[in-house]
């Protein structure tokens, strides 16, 4: 027998090993089932956590929409599931814009669906509007997130409990999935918030055509910063406007009788509605009897921007246009149906005994910045001369030549001169006036075309906010006499400027169609 045999058979041993012998027989059972108590605990909350989640999903993407009305249109806002958060904001047929305003699993998406008639209306015909709606918008948008909101954390807590009823036969398990869903909601809106970025309005990433967007309207937070303040100054300039009818009474030289044929030459009106304000104002008292606009009434051409040119109608005068670069065929066709309107692209039109021939721009071109030729692989410069070719083609073959000519791109001009006594166009934003050279082989003596170049009667538009100071809007009463239809004298008229509340005019009379542009013969201002 070896040593530990004998330990072992000794008596006090023996007993304690058998009385430890049931114990520890027990434990081990024990052990295993509380391992596979964690394990099932562990289980059925990750099942909770999916269910939870996978019916806040389908939830939101059934559900998470609303629509609301921002400004003058109706949009669309939802919130989708994403990694990366963020926003973004959709203006068909324009493209997209993207910005990084915040992190987390909720991603806020807007879309701009259609303009309400109304609205846009009020917006274009009173100048008030414009400050009510820009004020308007920002609440508009901050109402219709906050419903969606409140819409998709109902729609997703109801969604994850749905769900938990389908799958479990336990109220306690679809209580379970409820808390859980609010514990995730709670958990992605701090998220959210804590990652909320306002800087990121400045700083879009444009889709679509709106990739232009920064070339053509400029730098965003000097526009935001610069709106407020030339909005004001706007009300009160289309104002002074009246002031003008009584500052036409001094001028010298040159005073038009009742007979007189008046008209009023616009340009690059560029979607500025306070614009319309005040042409409606100097087409009322100027007693003008037709308006001519040289293009580029709109920034892109594009179906929402037709409802723009509905303003057309309440001048209750002709309008006769021609196509600018950043009008499209649309456009044109969205003049046309305009009761007042006159459309030229190669013919001609009469007025009031004056006769009027027009062709439209040969390009379309909403971002001016983007470099390259014009279509077909011509010259830009080549195809606006072709196209001046071509109006001037059609003039001689006219029994009688028109009294004006307009084309957009002063580039088209030249071919016009000695064809007829006056041209008008547009494009450069900057007024001009100046004589064309006539063509090899005119006598010495014949008569040179004047082309007027207008500046932008709508300030340019948004790009007009860019720089320092905003474009002043520009806009000319022509007058011509009623037996030979010549151009006896024009009044330039420019509105407004940041630090400017003033109307200015400037009385041109043309004297030598022989000579030199004619200067101004005095400059009052109102």
């Amino acid at each position: 027998m070896s040593s530990y045999e004998a330990i072992f058979n000794r008596g006090w041993v023996a007993a304690v090993y058998q009385r430890l012998t049931p114990l520890r027989r027990g434990v081990a059972p024990v052990v295993r089932v509380g391992r596979h108590r964690h394990a099932r605990r562990a289980g059925r909350l990750l099942g909770v956590l999916a269910v939870a989640a996978v019916g806040m999903v389908l939830a939101v993407l059934v559900a998470g929409r609303v629509h609301a009305d921002v400004g003058p249109f109706h949009a669309r806002l939802a919130i989708t599931p994403a990694v990366d958060g963020g926003t973004d904001v959709a203006i068909p047929p324009l493209g997209s814009l993207h910005l990084s305003s915040h992190s987390g699993p909720a991603h806020l998406s807007v879309q701009l669906e259609a303009l309400d008639e109304q609205r846009t209306k009020a917006l274009v015909t009173n100048p008030n509007a414009l400050s009510q709606a820009s004020s308007g918008v920002v609440e508009d948008l901050r109402t219709g997130v906050v419903r969606l909101i409140f819409q998709v954390a109902g729609v997703s807590v109801l969604g994850a409990m749905l769900l938990a009823a389908l799958l479990y036969r336990s109220m306690r398990r679809v209580a379970a999935v409820g808390g859980a869903a609010l514990a995730i909601l709670a958990g992605t809106a701090l998220v959210s918030l804590g990652t909320f970025r306002p800087s990121a309005i400045a700083e879009p990433r444009y889709e679509g055509l709106l990739v232009n967007a920064p070339a053509v309207v400029g730098d965003a937070r000097q526009i935001a910063s610069r709106y407020t303040a030339y909005r004001a100054q706007l009300q009160q300039l289309v104002g002074n406007v009246g002031k003008l009818y009584g500052a036409v009474s001094t001028l010298p030289l040159y005073e038009p009788d009742n007979s007189t044929i008046r008209v009023l030459h616009i340009s690059d009106m560029h979607l500025n509605p306070a614009a319309w304000s005040v042409v409606q104002t100097v087409v009322k008292q100027f007693n003008i009897g037709v308006v001519i606009d040289t293009g580029d009434i709109t920034d892109w051409g594009s179906e929402p921007e037709d409802s723009y040119v509905s303003s057309i109608a309440a001048l209750k005068v002709p309008y006769v246009y021609v196509r600018g670069n950043h009008d499209s065929a649309r456009t044109q066709a969205a003049v046309a149906k305009q009761p007042n309107a006159k459309v030229l692209d190669g013919g001609t039109v009469t007025v009031d005994g004056l006769t009027i021939a027009g062709i439209g721009d040969p390009e379309f071109t909403p971002d001016k910045s983007s470099p390259g030729n014009a279509p077909g692989g011509q010259d830009k410069g080549q195809l606006q001369l072709n196209s001046g070719q071509l109006l001037a083609n059609s003039i001689l073959e006219m029994e009688h030549p028109p009294n004006v000519a307009l084309v957009h791109d002063p580039a088209a001009a030249p071919p016009l001169a000695g064809r007829v006594p006056l041209v008008l166009s547009g494009h450069l934003h900057k007024r001009e006036v100046r004589r064309l050279d006539n063509p090899t082989g005119t006598k010495p003596d014949a008569a040179r075309t004047l082309h007027m170049i207008e500046g932008s009667t709508g300030g340019a538009g948004l790009r007009g906010l860019e720089g320092k100071e905003p474009t002043p809007l520009a806009l000319s009463v022509l007058y011509f006499d009623t037996k030979q239809h010549t151009l006896q004298a024009y009044d330039d008229i420019t509105v407004g400027g940041t630090g400017q509340t003033e109307v200015s005019l400037q009385r041109h009379l043309i004297k030598d169609d022989k000579g030199p542009a004619p200067a101004p013969s005095a400059s009052p201002s109102s």
